[in-house]
């Protein structure tokens, strides 16, 4: 079957598991940084402001 010694010797849950995480990792990744990312910063930064517990 394969000639990779580590997934020869895998069980069949261990199999479906490894295939399973290939899939998800092999997913497109939705843009990182943009107008979305810059949003976020910036609503974090403002509600940040009024609580000062929050920072150390």
């Amino acid at each position: 079957m394969s000639k990779d010694p580590e997934t020869a010797s895998e069980t069949p849950i261990q199999r479906a598991l490894r295939l399973k995480t290939e899939k998800i990792a092999a997913r497109p990744k939705p843009p990182r940084g943009g107008k979305f990312q810059r949003e976020q910063a910036a609503a974090q930064q403002s509600s940040s402001k009024s609580k000062p517990w929050m920072s150390r």
